[in-house]
């Protein structure tokens, strides 16, 4: 259960990024000619979301004191997620990601500098005291300062009662190694967040097909309560430990336009509803509407999202 008497509804902690997206369909980046800017990184797609769904976001990243860097704060400003855990590095450019259009796992090449630079005075005690969720992200765990930081910040959170919550969105290219990112994640995974991971995901860190039930078994040995698996245009499954396994049909997009934060637009869905107490089920189907809205949007969620918070008053 979640303590409703905190303000903030989600800490997003992780990567915020320029995204620059191909603007040629279904070519991977060697062959991509023109992009178009984007603010990104998964936890602040999740922040975005979270505000435009009426929720209390609040953001802990770090960007450089550049053009980019503006941008991202214009950006967030306008749809109210709280910027006052950002920090503006003088020596560290923001860091941006070029991604190709895809109808599959878009292709990308990061940049990176100002992001990684997440340090602990940047979250607070009374701002873990005040949070229900502590979200983060493989890509924010990768490096150095970040990594301790969060895990750092992930044990006092759960400590003061805070709900852990996690996209396991691992690439191999983003770690110096693969063990080291096992390691990384297990000691995240001690702490019983809410996992969210793809078979994509899955492929890249354990470099097989496992069964979903082996991957379900290995978050559950690791202390995990709840494992969400999404699988793409074959919807998702969703296991929690010692219950029998929920698995929904991903909703039909006739046209679909990018789908990058595709599976943010999903999550975001997903601690929406689990905000809101509604059952796991439930949880499930906002999320799997909120991903079928950005299926059909290049870039970011249409506006009228809100629409959705309504639905579940």
């Amino acid at each position: 259960m979640l303590n409703n008497n905190r303000n903030i509804d989600i800490l997003c902690v992780g990567e915020v990024l320029v995204d620059f997206i191909g603007h040629q369909t279904g070519v991977l980046i060697n062959n991509t000619r023109d992009y178009h800017r984007y603010l990104g990184g998964s936890p602040t797609n999740v922040a975005m979301n979270a505000a435009r769904l009426g929720l209390k976001p609040v953001m802990v990243s770090t960007v450089g004191n550049d053009g980019f860097g503006e941008y991202i704060f214009k950006r967030l400003k306008e749809v109210g997620v709280n910027i006052e855990n950002i920090k503006v590095l003088e020596n560290k450019p923001t860091s941006v990601i070029f991604v190709s259009k895809s109808e599959g796992t878009p292709d990308f090449i990061p940049f990176r500098d100002a992001d990684r630079y997440i340090t602990k005075d940047q979250i607070s005690k009374e701002t873990l005291s005040d949070s229900k969720i502590f979200h983060t992200t493989c890509f924010a765990l990768s490096k150095e300062p970040a990594q301790s930081t969060i895990l750092k910040k992930a044990e006092e959170a759960y400590k003061l009662g805070c709900k852990l919550s996690i996209d396991l969105n691992y690439a191999k290219k983003l770690w110096e190694s693969r063990d080291q990112a096992f390691k990384v994640i297990e000691a995240y995974c001690k702490l019983n967040p809410l996992i969210k991971i793809s078979e994509d995901d899955m492929l890249r860190l354990f470099e097989k097909e496992l069964p979903h039930d082996q991957i379900f078994k290995f978050f559950h040995d690791l202390n995990v309560d709840t494992v969400c698996l999404t699988l793409g245009q074959d919807g998702v499954k969703l296991s929690q430990k010692n219950k029998k396994v929920i698995a929904l049909p991903a909703i039909k997009v006739d046209k679909v336009m990018d789908t990058t934060g595709a599976g943010d637009a999903f999550w975001s869905g997903f601690l929406f509803a689990y905000i809101k107490e509604k059952p796991i089920e439930e949880c499930l189907k906002v999320a799997l509407q909120l991903a079928a809205l950005k299926l059909q949007n290049v870039g970011r969620l249409p506006d009228n999202i809100n629409i959705l918070s309504k639905l579940l008053e």
